[in-house]
């Protein structure tokens, strides 16, 4: 996967924004701008890995079953966030893994701004929870 591939995929989430708070060399990505980070990467990182937040219990599994591919997150939360170097995984898990990390950090929103993130998911057909 390259740079550009990478962008393309955090950017395809809903409501992803990309920010570089950290200046032009690592790229953010957020739910909603200035909203709370889901990913982040270094552009120029090789190889190319990325922050991701993850639930504490499988970012030890992952940890254990990936050992040089799945560390624990650089500069971040050692506990909530894995830095995953890309190419260690298969496709299919680090496109899971980032999906987790989206699906986390919406979880943790308001009830109505994560609403109107989701579209309502969650409600049932007469509109209920």
């Amino acid at each position: 996967m390259h740079v550009e591939d990478l962008r393309e995929l955090l950017a395809s989430l809903p409501a992803s924004a990309e920010e570089q708070p950290f200046g032009p060399d690592v790229l953010v990505y957020r739910i909603g701008p200035g909203g709370k980070m889901f990913a982040l990467f270094g552009i120029d990182d090789v190889p190319l890995r990325v922050n991701l937040k993850c639930d504490p219990d499988r970012a030890v599994a992952l940890r254990d079953e990936y050992p040089d591919a799945v560390l624990p997150g650089y500069h971040m939360n050692k506990k909530q966030w894995n830095t995953v170097v890309i190419e260690g995984v298969p496709p299919a898990l680090f496109r899971d893994l980032v999906q987790h990390s989206w699906d986390l950090i919406v979880a943790s929103l308001p009830r109505r701004r994560r609403e109107a993130v989701t579209g309502g998911a969650g409600r049932d057909r007469g509109g209920r929870r």
